[in-house]
């Protein structure tokens, strides 16, 4: 019985490459089917703001997906780089991972919907806003850690 070839995912992500959002949804599908994720930062105007994602984002996406991941850096175009990326290599889907609305520069040039059109589906992953009282409960734990108060 042969078994199907994995499912290839392009993430697109920059700074929310290595949110928590983005993991759960690289665990899920990972436990669901076979399948090999790359992970592409667009955007990029210097080579080491793409370095420092990638060492922060690839441990914990492999962990995630239990896997290796791949990795690719565009230019300063997100359209262009995702475009070129799904050109030179066959994927079955694009997660879009992005800011939220409010601070999303790819959400105001309407990435999400440019992308669709290269005729891949597309998955928009948006990291959930915290609450008041979450955003209060976390600058108390960096404020203990800062004095030293454990936590």
């Amino acid at each position: 019985m042969e078994s199907s070839p994995p499912k290839r995912v392009l993430v697109v992500a920059n700074r929310t490459a290595s949110t928590p959002r983005l993991l759960e949804e690289v665990t899920r599908r990972a436990k669901r089917e076979p399948t090999e994720f790359t992970l592409l930062i667009p955007d990029v105007r210097e080579r080491k703001a793409a370095d420092w994602t990638l060492e922060t984002a690839i441990p914990l996406l492999r962990r995630a997906a239990r896997a290796p991941v791949g990795h690719l850096v565009g230019g300063p175009d997100p359209f262009t780089a995702v475009e070129q990326a799904v050109r030179e290599h066959h994927f079955d889907e694009i997660m879009i991972s992005t800011l939220p609305k409010q601070t999303s520069r790819w959400l105001r040039r309407n990435l999400i919907h440019r992308v669709e059109g290269l005729g891949v589906p597309v998955t928009a992953i948006v990291p959930r806003q915290k609450s008041i009282r979450e955003a209060v409960e976390d600058s108390d734990d960096v404020t203990r850690a800062l004095i030293g108060g454990g936590g």
